[in-house]
C-alpha cells in the first residue's frame, strides 16, 4: 500500500492508503470525498456547539431583530415551540441574533460537547503525526455520533432550516460564504505530486513505481488554479535545528577570537631553543650593563 499525506497548500488534511494499481481516477474521487466529508464534519461541530449553548435556529425572516421588532411586527417562532431539548431549556441569549437563547440544560448540553470532541478527534490532522490513516468510513461514523447526539437532546428534530439538520441532510447552501471556498467538487479535484499534475487517466504506479511501501506528500487543488507550491527541501523545525546550530557555532568562534591571547609565547615551556641552550651550559644568562 502507497501512503499518502494529503495537504491542501502547506496545511495537512490526512493519511490515506492506497495500493500502487489504483486508477488515479478513483483515487483521486476518493480524497476529494475525504476531504469534504472532513470539512462537512467541522462545519457541525461548529453549529453544535452554538446549539448547544443558545439553542436552535431562529426562523430567517426573525435573526438579527430585537425583541421588540420581533413584537411590532408579530413574528412568531413557530419552531421554537416544538424543539424544545429534552429535560427542558436554560435561556442565554444569543447576542448575533441567529439562534433562540433556549439553550439545553447542563446534562444535555454535555452530551453535545463530548460527542463533538470524540468527532473532532476522528478528523483531527493530530492523526497525521500518529500515523493513522483516515478513510471515509471514519468520517461518515463521525457524522452518525452527531447526529444520534443530536437526536437524544432534540428527538423532536430541528427545524428545517437549521445549519445542522441541513447539513445531515446534504442540502446545506454554502454559496457566498467562506466555508464554500474550501469545499472542492470531486470533478474539479486535482491531485500534485513532486510539481507534477496525477493524471486521471493513468494509474498511482505510473507516478510512484512498483514499490507499495512509498510514502509520498500529494496535493489537492481545484482545476484551474495551477499548480501548488513545492514542499520545501527541509521541514520548518529542521531549518529552526539548522539556525540554532549556527548561531550556537556563531558564538564559539567568538569567544575563541576574545581568548586569542599570545602571551603564552613568552612562557618557558614555548621556547623552541630551551633544550639546545640547556645541552650547551647557556641556561638562566642574563645580561647586565
Amino acid at each position: 500500500m502507497v501512503l499518502l499525506h494529503v495537504k491542501r497548500g502547506d496545511e495537512s488534511q490526512f493519511l490515506l492508503q492506497a495500493p500502487g494499481s489504483t486508477e488515479l481516477e478513483e483515487l483521486t474521487v476518493r480524497v476529494a470525498r475525504v476531504y469534504n466529508a472532513r470539512l462537512k464534519v467541522q462545519r457541525v461541530c461548529s453549529e453544535m456547539e452554538e446549539l448547544a449553548e443558545h439553542g436552535i435556529f431562529l426562523p430567517p425572516n426573525m435573526q438579527g431583530l430585537t425583541d421588540d421588532q420581533i413584537e411590532e411586527l408579530k413574528l412568531r417562532d413557530e419552531w421554537g415551540e416544538k424543539c424544545v431539548p429534552s429535560g427542558g431549556s436554560v435561556f442565554k441569549k444569543d447576542d448575533i441574533g441567529r439562534r433562540n437563547g433556549q439553550a439545553p440544560n447542563e446534562k444535555m448540553k454535555q452530551v453535545l460537547k463530548k460527542t463533538v470532541e470524540e468527532a473532532k478527534a476522528i478528523i483531527s490532522k493530530k492523526q497525521v503525526e500518529a500515523g493513522v490513516c483516515v478513510t471515509l468510513e471514519m468520517v461518515k461514523d463521525a457524522l452518525d455520533q452527531l447526529r444520534g447526539a443530536v437526536m437524544i437532546v432534540y428527538p423532536m428534530g430541528l427545524p428545517p432550516y437549521d445549519p445542522i439538520r441541513m447539513e445531515f441532510e446534504n442540502k446545506e447552501d454554502l454559496s457566498g460564504t467562506q466555508a464554500g471556498l474550501s469545499v472542492i467538487e470531486e470533478s474539479e479535484a486535482q491531485l500534485w505530486w513532486a510539481a507534477k499534475e496525477l493524471r486521471r487517466t493513468k494509474t498511482l504506479s505510473d507516478y510512484v513505481g512498483k514499490n507499495e511501501k512509498t510514502k509520498i506528500i500529494v496535493k489537492i487543488q481545484q482545476r484551474g488554479q495551477g499548480a501548488p507550491a513545492r514542499e520545501p527541501v527541509i521541514s520548518s523545525e529542521e531549518q529552526k535545528q539548522l539556525m540554532l546550530y549556527y548561531h550556537r557555532r556563531q558564538e564559539e568562534l567568538k569567544k575563541l577570537e576574545e581568548n586569542d591571547d599570545d602571551s603564552c609565547l613568552n612562557s618557558p615551556w614555548a621556547d623552541n631553543t630551551a633544550l639546545k641552550r640547556h645541552f650547551h651550559g647557556v641556561k638562566d644568562i642574563k645580561w647586565r650593563p
